[in-house]
């Protein structure tokens, strides 16, 4: 007979008593006509105290050497949640058998034998309907093994890192192998708690120690530990242990589960890496998933996963409560617009297949040969006969190909012959550095990378994941080590009978694209097909692009659209990583190559352009004048700089467009329209009116300097800059946490339902004409005891100043209370950082109305590597904060 819960004191860092129980359950398998003491932490009782309606039931399991502590914050989270008004849920945490306070057998316990007896604790405490699963590390196998067995029950699953699936003839992860060698494993797991401290060093930051003795409070003896060192044990290394067969029977149920799912990850674990977050996405396709950079193996405790959890069960009740009636994974691609005719990206490539006019110059070719020219059938024929390659090799649409190949005819042809067969190409910028770069590529597990060698030595060096290509053959002993397994030559010969796959749909994935990491971790933003087409269409109508129009591109993310326009582009030489090194010569010799008559230049791109004009010849400026457009995006451009790019090409309209990776194209305006909106009161930079079908609305600032109005068109009212557009990015990649908060009450302020909106972080106002004004960042927003501040206004006063080249207006001190600091670069350059002269000072001050604790003057500063032109006004107000309060005066 099952015995009734008791309750069991612990006093223990963080866990409320009053959710501690312990119960006798009949035991299965080999604790068949056995009762086994269990414990767990239960909110039951005290949502029955408040009396609030419970919606079902989270099924917490730990993993190993945690136990039930590991979901205290989810715990008292989700009472104080139901305290508020929010949907309740039962939350029952159990410690599983031989491990936390449950009870020791010295029964042998593999996966199989865990599955069963988790399920007679839940009959024990008679969990019927609506159960979530929640399962971390070993937990997150056992609950899963839970769920598959009790689909009439199971509502969602949710999990923490964690693996069902290990690749054959991959090793598992070395820690583990180390724990589980012969002679180390009870010495490293039982008789020492070496494992157990181990685990608990992996939390970043470091535990308290009061939470570490309570992780430690149910192993204090080798005779406590034994559950430890099965765990361990347990982990099957090959198709011959006896945990095998269970883990590859639930890998496979898995991949059946029809419910809503969440996955939060650590991508810092040396267990469970990225490799197992990418075959569970493969398993549960419908899954929310958010990575937590910084976050490792114990997410638990690196990461706010509580409020992620209870946010996603708040969000998802009506699909948790009720089973859908139509299937989730048949859902998962939004819907095509009705009566919206689509064309690929490569519709006018196709179109142009049989044309020889040139389609792509290169540039920047190796060895002193000059340029190459490629024309538009030999372009055709080699993205058709990479497609049918990558098709011979089996690349499968939705598949992930990372490249590592810089911009010019090869990353054209292999970008689109990607695209062709359905494959998504993951595109990261080298600007990233290789740390951006080795986050990003891992963070999006592709497939397969195809790369330069030198993309390829750095793929690797740092382990970065998918088959590789090589652009060119390299040598026999070259490919060995570098681990190569094809060329794009062997691609064409493989290619050669293979007919191409039906062509991706408009809904389907085509592409991630990596932000600049200037406003933080680098975000894979994912666009669809429909959406690439879009931005195609935009450019092309706005620009009014024609077969004859021609483009240089010293902006890499135009660098590839020129096909998908139809008419011949360029990249001048240049590394393409760092825009500052493109010279006004590298892009009159670009112009006079291809006749170009739109030229389009990153805003450090236009101020090494300006500052080596000197080096044009007559020639070279005759060239330049045949240009009738050309234009920078990527950060706002001063009217002084445009009027010198200008002077260079004296028979073009400037255009300096506003938009992110996420949107490429949201406003524009000319320098002629920025010369009207200089002879207005308003403070920012105008970036001009919405383009085509856009929209641009404010979300206004509250006093706390939060975004919390409703989306709308007022002007002169600062706030944070919400936009919706056809070409607008569909989601982040795997940052489901990021997308939310992205998207969050834009629908209030949106006319039709079809709409897709987002937040841009970035804060402005709308002027009476419906001109957006950019003011900055949300982030450095200055919220002072008078209400919020926008940085850009007062930055423009300031650089007004004779003697200041560049300036930054940043907060000190407490929130609502913060006081603004101007940090400047001085004309001439100070030599070291520290207060301003006192002529500086008070010129500074006096010059806008704002005012200003104190006045810095720097060398230099902070800029992003990928730009050269946004300030990291977060990294400077940290410094300032530090010189100010008497530390160390370093460079920022």
């Amino acid at each position: 007979m099952t015995g009734r819960a008791s309750p069991l004191t612990l006093d223990l860092s963080g866990l409320d008593n009053c959710f501690s129980r312990t119960i006798y359950a009949p035991g299965r398998g080999a604790d068949k006509g056995l009762h086994r003491e269990w414990h767990y932490l239960d909110t039951g009782d005290e949502l029955s105290r408040l009396g609030v309606p419970v919606i079902g039931t989270v099924l917490a399991v730990h993993g190993n050497p945690t136990w039930s502590y590991l979901w205290r914050a989810l715990l008292t989270g989700s009472v104080e949640a139901a305290k508020q008004g929010s949907p309740a849920w039962r939350i029952v945490a159990v410690d599983q058998l031989e491990m936390g306070f449950s009870e020791r057998t010295d029964v042998h316990r593999p996966l199989a034998q865990r599955v069963v007896d988790l399920a007679a604790f839940t009959d024990a405490i008679s969990l019927t309907s609506r159960v979530v699963t929640l399962g971390h590390d070993w937990g997150g196998v056992v609950s899963l093994g839970w769920a598959i067995g009790h689909q009439q029950e199971l509502a969602g699953v949710m999990l923490l890192n964690t693996a069902v699936h290990h690749p054959k003839g991959t090793p598992i992860p070395a820690p583990l192998r180390l724990a589980g060698a012969r002679g180390v494993l009870a010495t490293s797991t039982v008789c020492t708690p070496a494992f157990l401290e181990t685990t608990l060093a992996l939390a970043s930051p470091a535990l308290d120690s009061a939470v570490k003795d309570a992780y430690r409070a149910p192993y204090r003896s080798a005779s406590r530990r034994s559950g430890i060192g099965g765990f361990v044990a347990d982990i099957p290394v090959g198709a011959v242990h006896e945990s095998s067969g269970e883990l590859e029977r639930i890998a496979e149920g898995v991949a059946g589960l029809d419910v809503p799912a969440l996955i939060l990850w650590g991508p810092r674990d040396p267990i469970f890496g990225d490799r197992y977050l990418a075959d569970l996405v493969d398993r549960l396709p419908q899954a929310d998933v958010h990575r937590f950079e910084g976050a490792g193996h114990l997410i638990a405790e690196d990461a706010p996963y509580a409020d992620s959890v209870l946010t996603w069960l708040d969000d998802n009740v009506d699909r948790l409560s009720d089973r859908p009636a139509t299937s989730l994974r048949a859902s998962l691609a939004p819907a095509k617009p009705d009566n919206v005719p689509f064309r690929p990206l490569w519709h006018r490539l196709d179109e142009r297949r049989h044309d020889d006019d040139t389609a792509v110059i290169d540039m920047s070719t190796h060895g002193g040969r000059g340029s190459r020219h490629v024309s538009w059938r030999q372009l055709a024929d080699r993205v058709h006969r990479l497609a049918s390659g990558l098709t011979a090799i089996d690349v499968k649409q939705g598949q992930r190909i990372s490249l590592l190949i810089p911009p010019g005819p090869t990353l054209t042809a292999v970008m689109y012959a990607c695209l062709r067969i359905g494959a998504v190409v993951v595109v990261a910028d080298a600007g990233l550095g290789v740390k951006g770069l080795t986050r990003a590529v891992r963070g999006t597990w592709p497939d397969f990378v195809i790369g330069e060698a030198r993309g390829l030595v750095a793929a690797c060096a740092l382990g970065w994941p998918g088959v590789r290509i090589s652009t060119a053959r390299l040598p026999r002993v070259t490919t060995a080590a570098l681990g190569v397994s094809y060329c794009l030559s062997d691609l064409l010969t493989m290619g050669a009978d293979t007919p191409l796959p039906t062509p991706p749909r408009a809904e389907d994935e085509a592409a991630i694209l990596f932000t600049s990491g200037s406003t933080g971790p680098a975000k894979g933003v994912v666009y669809r097909h429909a959406q690439l087409s879009a931005l195609r269409d935009v450019l092309s109508n706005h620009f009014d692009v024609t077969a004859d129009t021609g483009i240089v591109s010293g902006f890499a993310p135009f660098a590839l659209l020129g096909p998908a326009l139809g008419t011949r582009s360029i990249t001048p030489r240049m590394d393409v990583s760092s825009p500052r090194t493109l010279t006004a010569k590298a892009v009159a010799a670009a112009v006079r190559e291809s006749r170009a008559g739109i030229v389009f230049l990153s805003p450090a791109a236009i101020l090494n352009v300006v500052a080596t004009a000197g080096g044009l010849t007559h020639s070279d400026r005759v060239e330049l004048r045949g240009v009738h457009t050309f234009l920078s995006t990527g950060a706002p451009v001063s009217a002084e700089l445009l009027v010198s790019a200008n002077a260079l090409m004296p028979n073009a309209t400037p255009h300096t467009p506003y938009g992110m990776t996420e949107c490429l194209l949201v406003t524009d305006i000319t320098l002629d329209g920025i010369r009207a909106a200089a002879a207005e009161n308003d403070t920012g930079v105008c970036v001009g009116t919405p383009i085509d079908a856009n929209r641009v609305l404010i979300c206004a600032l509250d006093m706390e300097g939060r975004a919390a109005g409703v989306p709308n068109t007022q002007t002169g009212v600062l706030g944070e800059i919400v936009i919706s557009a056809p070409h607008l990015k569909d989601h982040y990649d795997r940052l489901w946490m990021t997308d939310r908060a992205a998207v969050r009450d834009t629908r209030r302020g949106s006319d039709s339902p079809e709409e897709r909106w987002h937040r841009t972080g970035d804060v402005g106002h709308l002027d009476h004409l419906g001109r957006l004004w950019v003011e900055g960042r949300l982030p450095h927003v200055i919220v002072t005891a008078n209400g919020p501040i926008a940085p850009v206004g007062a930055e423009q006063d300031v650089e007004h100043v004779p003697a200041v080249r560049r300036a930054a207006v940043v907060g000190v001190g407490p929130h609502r209370l913060r006081q603004a600091v101007a940090v400047v670069e001085t004309v001439p350059p100070t030599s070291r950082p520290g207060l301003a002269s006192p002529d500086v000072t008070a010129a500074v001050r006096a010059s806008t109305g704002l005012p200003l604790v104190a006045v810095l003057a720097v060398p230099e500063l902070p800029m992003d590597i990928r730009h050269n032109s946004k300030i990291d006004r977060s990294r400077l107000s940290e410094w300032a904060e530090r010189a100010l309060a008497g530390g160390k005066l370093t460079a920022p």
